[in-house]
């Protein structure tokens, strides 16, 4: 009989958003009248630029043609929409990006999931907490973790996201190989200064350490004064692996569509200390594993980069943010102390109570879903967090609701 990978025993439960789906319908059986508006999980609700659709129509049609058909592509993307990448999120704004860096998938949790093949089974990883469930879960089913005890996995170098930071966890005392940061943040919204990005590089290249850069969120950035990619801090090329994505950013959460930057000065060391490019291993690691996204997504995608595309884009991005704004000041208006909501669709609320607790009283008593913040990791308890991925009417709703359950309590 096959043996299974006993890592995966490792694991807690349940992945976080199955587990509040599975109370949610439960919480639905016994209560069907119920109108339950959802402000947990970070999915969008408008559809497609009209520009993505007009694209995405054409190369639908291309495929009718046998003049025009696409079989097999090229598993890294077609060069049509990594250029149009290269210029438009980096070159434009003064990051120099060759196109043959990028590497076009089907997500940014599949990306941020499979990257970690690369490195050795006895990689010790550095991981921001609370954090996006995937990164930490991909590493344990890889065998880089111990047991789970007291709400975190032996063997992973844990860095703290808490008020008390800002949470900006500053980089460990000791030797880290991998280290996953993801700014804007999910899920605390925080956003991370240049300075403190720098404080990350200069880590790395001290200690040959990789960082992957989660910057799925990095259109909701509002601030100028941000940096919108790791690659504008100087020496970064050398050690930042970019992950982003269309699916926030331009709704394709259905379609799926995201890309991955990984420089050609990137490097990594054998057992016997000599150096092979993170490229290269990625470029064989693709076309082994991956047949890539469909053109008719690709085409869509790059009509992200027109200008009517680019209008559209900004659009439903403004969209959301208002949808942050409204919910995040009925919630100070409550007296809750909340991070996010101004350069990211998330608002990470301190509630001082048990995260799943507060979730159930919620869920019972205005009908509206959160995301627990233990769920995210052991820093995380205590929050919870709310997405602005919504319709407008539900925000606002959302917002009466629960400033009609809690006016007056104690938050």
């Amino acid at each position: 009989m096959a043996r299974m990978n006993e890592h995966f025993l490792k694991l807690t439960s349940s992945y976080l958003f199955s587990e509040i789906a599975k109370r949610v319908n439960t919480y639905k059986e016994t209560h069907p009248e119920a109108d339950i508006i959802k402000m947990g999980i970070g999915d969008v609700t408008l559809p497609l630029p009209e520009a993505c659709i007009k694209a995405f129509h054409e190369a639908v049609d291309e495929m009718a043609r046998a003049e025009t058909f696409k079989g097999y592509g090229p598993e890294q993307g077609y060069p049509f929409l990594r250029e149009a990448i290269a210029e438009g999120d980096y070159r434009s704004r003064g990051v120099e990006i060759d196109a043959e860096e990028i590497f076009i998938s089907d997500g940014a949790k599949s990306d941020t999931a499979n990257f970690q093949d690369l490195f050795s089974s006895d990689a010790k990883i550095a991981i921001q907490d609370p954090v996006y469930p995937v990164y930490i879960d991909t590493n344990v089913m890889a065998g880089r973790t111990g047991v789970f005890r007291n709400g975190r996995y032996e063997g992973v170098v844990y860095l703290p996201c808490v008020p008390e930071n800002d949470f900006l966890p500053d980089p460990p005392k000791e030797k880290v190989d991998v280290v996953y940061l993801c700014y804007p943040n999910n899920p605390t919204g925080a956003v991370a200064p240049r300075d403190y990005l720098a404080l990350w590089v200069e880590y790395a290249r001290r200690h040959d350490a990789i960082i992957l850069f989660d910057g799925a969120y990095e259109a909701f950035i509002r601030d100028p004064e941000i940096p919108r990619s790791i690659y504008e801090i100087p020496g970064a090329r050398e050690v930042a692996v970019e992950f982003r994505s269309f699916s926030k950013t331009a709704g394709f959460t259905g379609t799926r569509c995201a890309y991955t930057v990984v420089p050609k000065e990137c490097r990594v060391k054998d057992g016997e200390g000599r150096f092979h490019s993170l490229h290269d291993l990625w470029f064989r690691r693709q076309s082994t594993k991956f047949n890539g996204v469909s053109y008719p997504v690709q085409r869509a995608a790059a009509a992200v980069y027109t200008p009517e595309g680019q209008a559209q884009v900004h659009a439903n991005i403004a969209y959301y943010m208002e949808n942050a704004r409204i919910f995040r000041e009925a919630l100070l208006g409550l007296g809750y102390a909340c991070t996010g909501g101004e350069n990211s669709p998330y608002i990470w609320v301190e509630t001082g109570t048990d995260s799943w607790e507060f979730f159930q009283i919620l869920l019972e008593r205005a009908q509206v879903v959160c995301t627990p913040g233990a769920g995210f990791g052991k820093s995380g308890e205590g929050f919870v967090r709310f997405s602005a991925f919504n319709f407008r009417e539900h925000v606002e709703e959302a917002a009466r609701r629960i400033s009609t359950v809690f006016s007056g309590a104690t938050p």
